[in-house]
């Protein structure tokens, strides 16, 4: 319990002290900053089939999709450990 108050306590820390919002953008916008700081004339070879309409519902995707993975990565490992425990019984 001490630990994740500890752990909430630094997060919140971090999230008051760091005022730049442009600081937490994504890998994505970072690297099409540099590729047009490079070379300002590249041209991407495609766009997005479909592209959400605010930064809100991206990032909802993002943590259903995170977390629809973790649910299966939790699912199977739970079910061979308790394959494991049942063929040792």
């Amino acid at each position: 319990m001490k630990n994740a108050i500890s752990v909430l306590f630094l997060i919140s820390c971090l999230l008051i002290t760091n005022g730049n919002a442009e600081s937490w953008t994504g890998a994505d916008e970072k690297a099409e900053e540099a590729i047009k700081q490079i070379s300002p004339d590249y041209e991407p070879w495609f766009s997005p089939v479909w592209e959400p309409p605010s930064g809100e519902i991206e990032s909802l995707l993002f943590s259903l999709q995170s977390a629809i993975g973790a649910f299966a990565v939790g699912y199977f490992v739970g079910k061979s450990r308790a394959n494991k425990h049942a063929s040792n019984n």
